[in-house]
């Protein structure tokens, strides 16, 4: 039992540290990427190619003045930011990122934690983040956080209902919400279920862009209507907290979307380029992670921000019943084919 334990604590560490890196340089990322987009550099000044601007922006949140405005809740205040991103990174814990290796002697598994229901834990988790995002503009005692707290709250709530559905097609046909064994089931029918759920993906994907506030459904944040959102009297520590939650939740939804719809760590074409297993697992599931967080970065620099009424009529009036109808023709076929 200890040495279970020591070895949960291992990779729970590493899982973290892991995290804070990839969060700091996907921001680097993002403004490179964005800049290439926009024919320009990007940051340049901090190393070669600007490869340090990423420490540079932690320590100047961690050492700023963090300042409390007077009036505010301040216990609720306080806490919101934690409540934003806690949720995040709980949702790494039944994440896997490998199968199971042999070291001295005995399987370990490339995850935290496997468990029967880890796409309902995944689901009840990330819909507690919201809380976080409702308090601080609560809190807050201004009219700019209110309402971006209050749109987020209802947009939030509105595009877990399609993810919801979408992700039903993939547990009907893997018969499992344990991560691992969807992969595996990936594995074992030669398919990855981005092919039969290509309409669930699509849903998915989108949902999870909404859920994140990114553009272009970063309404919560609308600089030009309400000056930052949710965090606009956030400052130092507690505002880069909401900045980790943001991308942590990117990171982790596209996490699920390898593992739900492209093979997790599988490789692809198994069957037509064998010599593909030679590469570590975890170099693919890092890669299709990557690519899917690159589509996060296009979307930013490409599509303008949606007015709120459409932002509502694509969710209720489209991606609701499509969702519902995805399930409903998935579950139809798999009666039919068995």
């Amino acid at each position: 039992m200890g040495l279970l334990a020591v070895e949960a604590l291992v990779k729970i560490v590493l899982v973290l540290l892991v995290l804070v890196l990839l969060v700091a340089y996907m921001t680097y990322a993002e403004r490179k990427i964005v800049g290439f987009m926009q024919v320009r550099l990007g940051p340049m000044r901090v190393g070669p190619w600007g490869l340090l601007q990423p420490i540079a922006d932690v320590v100047k949140l961690l050492i700023k003045e963090d300042i409390t405005p007077t009036m505010v809740d301040k216990w609720v205040y306080w806490i919101a930011p934690v409540l934003a991103v806690v949720p995040a990174f709980l949702v790494f814990s039944v994440i896997p990122w490998g199968d199971s290796v042999a070291i001295f002697g005995r399987q370990i598994g490339q995850y935290v934690a496997d468990i029967n229901v880890a796409l309902l834990f995944i689901l009840a988790v990330m819909s507690m983040g919201i809380y976080g995002i409702i308090l601080g503009g609560y809190s807050s005692n201004s009219k700019y956080p209110l309402l971006g707290g209050l749109r987020s709250a209802a947009q939030m709530v509105s595009y877990e209902v399609p993810r919801g559905f979408a992700i039903i097609g993939v547990i009907l046909i893997a018969q499992s919400m344990s991560l691992v064994d969807i992969v595996k089931a990936q594995e074992h029918s030669r398919i990855w279920y981005f092919v039969p759920q290509l309409v669930g993906f699509v849903i998915y994907f989108i949902s999870s862009v909404a859920e994140c506030n990114r553009s272009p459904f970063d309404l919560p944040e609308a600089e030009s209507e309400l000056v930052g959102g949710f965090h606009t009297e956030y400052s130092g520590i507690k505002f880069a907290f909401f900045f980790l939650a943001e991308y942590t939740n990117m990171i982790a939804v596209s996490a699920v979307a390898a593992c739900l719809y492209l093979g997790g760590w599988l490789p692809p074409f198994p069957n037509w380029l064998p010599w593909l297993k030679v590469v570590p697992g975890i170099f693919w599931f890092l890669l299709k992670v990557a690519l899917l967080l690159y589509l996060f970065l296009w979307f930013r620099a490409t599509f303008p921000r949606y007015r709120y009424d459409q932002l509502m009529r694509l969710n209720w009036k489209w991606m609701i019943p499509v969702s519902i109808i995805n399930a409903m023709v998935t579950g139809l076929a798999l009666i039919l084919w068995s």
